[in-house]
């Protein structure tokens, strides 16, 4: 990591470091080959670490929210989706270090945001993790209800609201590297409906065709 990254990264992530080892631990994926990286370790911790705070920042921000309404917020906000596109928000992506076929997978975009956690929860504190978190999921916290229904749970209603049964995914491809792979799930509704999505995960290319079936059927 050079100087310039770590500027930029301890400015976005509000924290000088006093171990910078444990931000360059967090930039560095697996697919790099650097030996005794601990990118995983602190994505552990950092998943545990974000579960926390954002289960705090819901419970402050929500007084009247039963648990079932909390967790389902909660669901759609430590998503490895949501921890992507915030990384990406915030303009870290560039500071990752990884194979250049792994570049702009969601999936490691979302583990490194986490790691970016777990590095700040070991180097600051927990305070310093909760105020990242607060400061980059602020927007989504006030998110509304409509959106914390992800497009599975979405098509499934609608299938189900019009006698058509459970929608049925099935992975028809997987393509890439073991660190980098891109899958292609087709969804059926009903005996002609269908869509086809990818991702980089099974989660996300089933996401991805259930979002594109409502779109075709004018849902969306």
């Amino acid at each position: 990591m050079t100087a310039p990254q770590q500027r930029k990264a301890e400015q976005v992530l509000g924290h000088s470091f006093a171990d910078a080892s444990l931000l360059e631990g967090a930039l560095c994926h697996p697919s790099a080959g650097v030996p005794g990286a601990q990118f995983e370790r602190l994505e552990f911790l950092g998943d545990r670490v974000l579960g926390m705070a954002v289960a705090e920042l819901l419970y402050r921000h929500y007084p009247d929210d039963p648990e079932g309404m909390l967790s389902r917020r909660l669901a759609a906000l430590v998503r490895k989706e949501t921890c992507a596109e915030i990384l990406v928000e915030l303009g870290l992506e560039g500071c990752l270090r990884l194979a250049g076929d792994a570049r702009g997978n969601q999936t490691i975009q979302g583990d490194a945001c986490e790691a970016l956690i777990g590095a700040l929860y070991l180097d600051g504190g927990y305070d310093a993790a909760r105020s990242f978190v607060e400061r980059g999921w602020k927007d989504r916290l006030l998110n509304p209800p409509e959106r914390l229904r992800d497009t599975k749970t979405r098509l499934q209603e609608w299938s189900l609201a019009r006698g058509l049964g459970v929608p049925r995914y099935e992975t028809v491809d997987r393509e890439g590297p073991d660190h980098a792979p891109v899958f292609t799930v087709s969804v059926h509704v009903g005996e002609g409906l269908q869509a086809r999505g990818q991702g980089s995960s099974k989660r996300q290319a089933e996401m991805a065709a259930a979002g594109q079936l409502l779109k075709e059927a004018g849902n969306e």
